[in-house]
């Protein structure tokens, strides 16, 4: 028997959804969940034993399960059968190309018939929120009219454990050496205080000074500028911290998640997307990106890709600070030495995106807008990554 994957989003009778609400006791919200969510990956009436001896390649059943569109590789990957409401939660890592996504989104909510907000802007993110301020912002969300997507830089909530509806979340991530390169000039952009002062008025923060403006990453570096270390384990930066994105996906605890390049926060964040996220994407792979939101939150990425591509040029510099300079191998080598954890986290996700993909069609067939996931070989040594 083969499981292809050429339509994974045929829905599910009345007998399967039954079937998986059935295996979480707290699931009050259900109908919510079932109602919007008919196209998503369908879930297999029987329970099947993937035994090599179990197969007959050359069996004439394969067209059964082609002609049924059900993928199981697909279906294990697939988080967003598990949400309990028809609600995505964006809680977007900063530097990431999150503006992009948010400006695709609201594009695509006037084709698919959902609504995009955000949280207001602020000169500060509370990204770690005590759980009065998560339950209060929960509820808001909650009862906003459905279906709506929200973005905000916060650090992932597990709506479960106030006994709330579990939502479809989504994220992206970025290489760690290049999001701290890009954060560094980023805050260092005349244009960005005054873009600032535009939209907050007084409450803005006032522009820095050109010492700090001109300062370039190798020198902030070299000198330990208390803007450019990387203390390992360290809780807080006094002058703020923007070197991690494993703290989006490890939650709420300050003591497990905050501590810098922690070991044990990233352990927690990789669970925590394997277990909870339906797509943590990376605008590194646009292509594939694009098409894992397409077909594993459908209802809501539905024409993705045609979307992005027609406003490509719009999109692709949202927010985007053409401020920059290059940075030399050295200080790029010490950030490697101080982000192995993060970068390791990144991988992972990148990993997972990549698996996503090549589900859809068993890793057999790829559309010709999409690229195949294999490394290029360079005097007969592979690229840094094995995917």
């Amino acid at each position: 028997m083969q499981l292809w994957g050429q339509n994974v989003h045929v829905p599910r009778n009345n007998e399967e959804e039954d079937g998986h609400y059935q295996r979480a006791p707290r699931q009050s919200h259900n109908h919510l969940h079932k109602a919007s969510h008919g196209h998503q990956l369908a879930m297999p009436e029987k329970k099947m034993h993937l035994e090599d001896d179990e197969f007959d390649y050359e069996d004439d059943d394969d067209d059964d399960d082609h002609e049924h569109g059900y993928n199981l590789a697909a279906d294990l990957l697939n988080n967003t059968k598990n949400a309990e409401v028809d609600f995505v939660f964006f809680n977007r890592v900063p530097k990431v190309g999150s503006q992009s996504l948010m400006e695709l989104m609201r594009r695509l909510g006037k084709i698919n018939g959902f609504v995009h907000a955000r949280n207001p802007g602020s000169v500060k993110e509370t990204v770690m929120m005590p759980k009065d301020g998560q339950k209060e912002l929960l509820g808001d969300l909650l009862t906003r009219q459905k279906p709506h997507i929200y973005s905000q830089h916060i650090a992932y909530i597990n709506f479960t454990r106030f006994h709330l509806p579990r939502p479809i979340y989504i994220n992206l991530v970025r290489d760690p050496i290049e999001r701290i390169i890009s954060w560094h000039y980023y805050v260092r952009a005349r244009w960005y205080y005054n873009d600032m002062k535009a939209k907050l008025g007084e409450n803005s923060i006032a522009m820095p000074s050109d010492e700090f403006l001109d300062l370039d990453l190798d020198t902030c570096v070299r000198n330990k500028d208390p803007h450019c270390t990387f203390e390992q384990m360290q809780m807080k930066n006094p002058v703020g911290d923007h070197r991690r994105q494993t703290l989006f996906f490890c939650g709420m605890n300050k003591k497990l998640c905050m501590p810098f390049n922690s070991e044990v926060a990233m352990q927690k964040a990789k669970r925590t997307v394997e277990s909870e996220y339906a797509v943590v994407g990376t605008w590194e792979d646009t292509n594939i990106t694009l098409t894992v939101l397409e077909h594993y939150i459908p209802r809501y990425f539905r024409n993705a890709k045609v979307a992005y591509y027609l406003g490509e040029e719009r999109l692709s510099r949202v927010n985007r600070n053409n401020v920059t300079r290059i940075v030399s191998d050295e200080t790029r080598e010490i950030l490697r030495k101080n982000l192995t954890n993060e970068i390791e986290f990144y991988e992972f996700c990148k990993q997972r995106l990549y698996l996503q993909y090549a589900a859809l069609n068993n890793g057999k067939r790829f559309g010709e807008d999409d690229y195949l996931l294999v490394p290029e070989h360079q005097n007969g040594k592979s690229d840094d990554y094995e995917y």
